[in-house]
């Protein structure tokens, strides 16, 4: 049976880990907002000496040459944007993960002293029964553990295709850029 103070405690802890993941998700919406006021700011100066550059074109050539020299940093930092982006979204998630994966380890260690309290307790000839449900404490404690095994393998494909994807799509810009440049 738990205490007042135990009921207490627990509690208090809970209320601390709620602010704790309260200020994890806050320093996430900081870096994602100072993330878009920096590509913002960079969007907006870039943007006009873009402008000043197509206006003071000469001719044909000279106007597709510019335009092709133009899209190549646009992927690339379109491309560098994403990986910001997909960095702070996993970073704050990796803190969350982390904060749920202590929660639960501590609520299994309390929850299997309950059960070996309660096996000390038991009656004479409940032996069996005691072993039987230690055993599925046990099953669902390893199908945990293959579930975030499973997913942590997930994200890390995620991850992979994430990067591989934005690599390819860099070098075709960077391929398209070339020809561009050449036909011109």
């Amino acid at each position: 049976m738990l205490t007042a103070e135990q009921l207490l405690a627990a509690q208090k802890a809970n209320v601390e880990t709620l602010f704790g993941l309260t200020q994890k998700a806050f320093e996430g919406v900081e870096k994602l907002v100072e993330l878009n006021i920096t590509a913002s700011r960079a969007a907006l100066t870039e943007g006009a000496e873009a402008a000043q550059t197509v206006l003071s074109v000469k001719d044909a050539q000279e106007l597709l040459a510019v335009q092709a020299a133009l899209f190549q940093p646009l992927s690339e930092k379109t491309a560098a944007y994403s990986r910001h982006l997909y960095d702070i979204a996993t970073a704050t998630g990796a803190e969350f993960t982390k904060t749920f994966e202590g929660q639960l380890a501590d609520a299994q260690k309390k929850f299997l002293a309950v059960v070996d309290n309660a096996a000390k307790n038991a009656p004479a000839g409940s032996e069996t029964a005691v072993a039987v449900f230690k055993s599925a404490v046990a099953a669902g404690n390893n199908a945990l553990e293959s579930v975030q095994k499973a997913v942590k393998q997930a994200s890390d494909v995620a991850e992979a295709n994430f990067n591989a994807v934005a690599s390819t799509a860099v070098n075709a810009a960077k391929t398209g850029t070339t020809k561009a440049k050449r036909a011109a």
